[in-house]
């Protein structure tokens, strides 16, 4: 893979609109919060979250995986596309404080927008039908061979993702109150099927549906159509076991918060 590194060149753009977006947030956490209502001072593990997903995007977007995810491998564009819904979209949500996503928005006339797709059945199946479309092999064909409307879809991916976690983990619950803990616990184990579903469909079929894939030079061992089912692999068994692991970590602190709850000791009889 030293050709690889050798003649890969990160995009320009991907590169200054993710170092633009860290600095308005450092901007507006810091020198500019005072102009923001209610705001107050962002904790440090906020603020990791948030460049952390800012990082997570330029390993997904501005790194050799880029190339080939878009040239040479199928697999690697599942990969990708994992890391934006399931690591980039919720870390940035998880480092946006309620002040400011709230302002942000205000400002842009969405906030009633956001208050109906945090419904269950629209944040549910608007994620899950805009990313199952996307793999159709005309529309997948489409966007690769169009610069714009790839980035566009990378956009569109990484929205309607943070609005798939918005009732789990949801920084305004004025806006978009999350959903209480075992309603928590049935949204993410329900998660699982539709990643699975295209996944397996993908990690068992025989036949290769992408021609950029079938036609692209071979730069590992896999042919195209093992290619393709390692990316199935990858969204049926990843992203399955990354959101029952996400179902058990809300089922485990619901669980222990309740347990504490009930061993909190009560006043004694017989003090004053």
């Amino acid at each position: 893979m030293d050709w690889l590194l050798a003649t890969y060149s990160p995009p320009l753009s991907v590169i200054a609109g993710a170092l633009g977006l860290a600095i308005v947030y450092w901007l507006c956490t810091r020198r500019y919060r005072g102009r923001f209502k209610g705001s107050a001072p962002v904790k440090a593990a906020r603020q990791v979250a948030f460049y952390s997903g800012v990082a997570l995007a330029l390993v997904a977007l501005a790194s050799p995986l880029d190339l080939l995810a878009d040239d040479y491998l199928f697999s690697a564009h599942m990969l990708q596309h994992e890391l934006l819904i399931l690591g980039v979209a919720p870390l940035l949500l998880a480092g946006t404080p309620g002040w400011l996503l709230r302002d942000l928005l205000a400002s842009v006339h969405l906030t009633g927008f956001v208050r109906w797709a945090r419904h269950p059945l629209i944040a549910f199946f608007g994620f899950n039908l805009i990313f199952s479309l996307a793999h159709l092999s005309s529309v997948y064909e489409l966007t690769l061979a169009s610069e714009p409307l790839h980035a566009l879809e990378h956009v569109i991916f990484i929205v309607t993702a943070m609005l798939m976690w918005m009732p789990v983990m949801s920084p305004v619950p004025d806006i978009a109150p999350p959903y209480p803990a075992l309603g928590q616990v049935l949204y993410l184990f329900l998660q699982t099927i539709p990643a699975s579903l295209v996944g397996a469909l993908l990690a068992a079929t025989g036949t290769a549906y992408y021609a950029t894939y079938v036609l692209a030079p071979r730069v590992t061992a896999l042919n195209p159509v093992e290619d393709q089912q390692l990316g199935g692999l990858l969204m049926w068994v990843g992203g399955g076991v990354y959101f029952l692991i996400a179902t058990g970590v809300v089922f485990f602190t619901w669980a222990s918060r309740e347990e504490a709850a009930d061993r909190r000791p009560g006043i004694p009889q017989g003090v004053s």
